[in-house]
């Protein structure tokens, strides 16, 4: 299975492509940490996101999306244009046919982790024990979408899935 997995963000949006094969470790095909500049309006920047992940998925094609869900923060403005975001990328992933699967922060921390209120750093650290990562990650959003592909493909997939009618027939 090939996924495609999202931190959701408008200025930095954590990106990764995951796959699994049977009996075999997960593999990380692709990770980024995708930024759109403060100086464009928003929209624009929703265009700049959503363009990415088209791109990444026609080059990648995978069957799922796995995204993080939205920890609702005190700066409801913040919160209101991630909801936007991770709108656009779901509409994105069903016009694909990719099945979507949410995850919240702690089943993150858990599957990562063991620890539910585990640190960033510790998440950070125990990420590349995971999975190999051959390549400088900069970025905490992109370990974060590393986190979330990861949390997914060691899922029991189908009982989570939490869109089934979207399953392709």
């Amino acid at each position: 299975m090939k996924i495609i997995s999202i931190d959701p963000g408008y200025e930095r949006l954590g990106i990764a492509v995951l796959e699994k094969k049977d009996n075999e470790k997960e593999t990380l095909l692709y990770s980024d940490c995708f930024k759109t500049s403060a100086k464009l309006p928003f929209i624009s920047r929703l265009k700049e996101i959503g363009n990415e992940i088209e791109i990444l998925i026609k080059k990648f094609s995978p069957s799922a999306l796995a995204i993080e869900t939205l920890f609702l923060s005190n700066n409801q403005k913040t919160a209101m244009r991630v909801s936007e975001v991770r709108g656009a990328i779901l509409y994105i992933a069903t016009i694909n046919s990719l099945d979507i699967y949410e995850y919240t922060p702690l089943a993150i921390k858990i599957a990562t982790t063991g620890y539910g209120k585990s640190t960033k750093n510790q998440m950070i650290a125990m990420v590349p024990r995971l999975i190999k990562i051959s390549k400088k990650v900069t970025h905490d959003d992109e370990y974060d979408a590393i986190a979330v592909g990861i949390t997914c493909l060691a899922s029991d997939i189908k009982s989570l899935n939490t869109y089934p009618h979207l399953q392709k027939s």
